[in-house]
C-alpha cells in the first residue's frame, strides 16, 4: 500500500506543476509521515526544564535539607551545652546547694549587697529573666548574686516564705533582709530600682529593716510540700 501511494505521488508530481497546491501539500504530508521530527519534543522538554519543572524541585529539597540540618545542630547545641540555669554572670554569681552554703555566703559577704534569686528549672519566667540577671551581675561586680534552686532547697525556701518564682531577697551581708519581692521579665525595672536603692553607702540608708539574723537550720520544714507558683508575666 505504501508503494502504491509513493507511486501515485510520483505520478502526480511528474504530471503536474511543482507549484500546484494539492501536489505540494500531499508531498509535504508524505514527507512528514515518513520522517517524523524529534526536535519539537526536545524543545518541549527543554522548555519544561527552563520554566522550573526540574529546577525548582532541587531548590526546595536543598532548602528543606538546610532547615533540617539547622534544627539538628540547634538540638545538639542545646543538649551538649550547659543548661540555662547552669550559666552565670561572672565570679560574683554563686550557686547555692544547701542551707549551709547560703549562711556561709551571707556571713562572708561582709557589707556587700547580696541579691538572692530563687528559681525553678521548670519556670519559664525564671528562664526568660535569667539573661538580664546575668547582665546585671556583670555590670555590678561589687554585688554578690546567689542562685537558689527551689527544688534543690525546698525546706530552706519554704522557711523563707518563697511561694512564687522567680523571687528575690536583698541582704546586706549577714545583718538581715532589706527587701523581698517576686519579679518577672515584664517587671524587671523593679529589680533595677531596688538595686539603685540599696547599693549605696551603708550610712545613707540606715540599718536593715529585715527579719534580723538568719538562722535557717532552726526553722522547721513546712508541713505541706507544696510547689512554688510561677510569677505572672503581666
Amino acid at each position: 500500500m505504501a508503494d502504491v501511494l509513493r507511486l501515485s505521488f510520483h505520478s502526480l508530481h511528474s504530471s503536474s506543476s511543482s507549484s500546484s497546491p494539492l501536489v505540494s501539500s500531499l508531498l509535504n504530508f508524505s514527507s512528514s509521515t515518513q520522517q517524523p521530527s524529534l526536535s519539537p519534543r526536545k524543545n518541549s522538554e527543554k522548555t519544561i526544564c527552563s520554566t522550573g519543572g526540574s529546577s525548582v524541585l532541587p531548590l526546595v529539597l536543598r532548602q528543606r535539607k538546610r532547615l533540617i540540618s539547622w534544627k539538628v545542630h540547634a538540638a545538639v547545641a542545646e543538649t551538649d551545652g550547659p543548661k540555662w540555669w547552669e550559666r552565670n554572670g561572672g565570679p560574683n554569681m554563686i550557686d547555692i546547694h544547701s542551707t549551709q552554703d547560703f549562711l556561709n555566703a551571707l556571713s562572708q559577704a561582709g557589707e556587700k549587697l547580696v541579691i538572692v534569686e530563687f528559681y525553678g528549672t521548670w519556670c519559664g519566667s525564671c528562664r526568660a529573666l535569667f539573661p538580664k540577671l546575668c547582665r546585671i551581675a556583670q555590670e555590678n561586680p561589687d554585688i554578690l548574686f546567689l542562685k537558689v534552686n527551689f527544688d534543690e532547697n525546698k525546706p530552706m525556701c519554704k522557711s523563707l516564705n518563697v511561694k512564687v518564682l522567680p523571687y528575690f531577697h536583698f541582704y546586706r551581708g549577714a545583718d538581715g533582709e532589706l527587701e523581698s519581692f517576686s519579679c518577672s521579665l515584664a517587671k524587671f525595672q523593679k529589680l533595677k530600682d531596688a538595686i539603685a536603692k540599696h547599693n549605696t553607702a551603708r550610712c545613707s540608708i540606715g540599718p536593715p529593716k529585715g527579719v534580723g539574723d538568719v538562722n535557717l537550720p532552726e526553722f522547721s520544714p513546712a508541713p505541706k510540700d507544696e510547689p512554688a507558683a510561677e510569677a505572672s508575666s503581666r
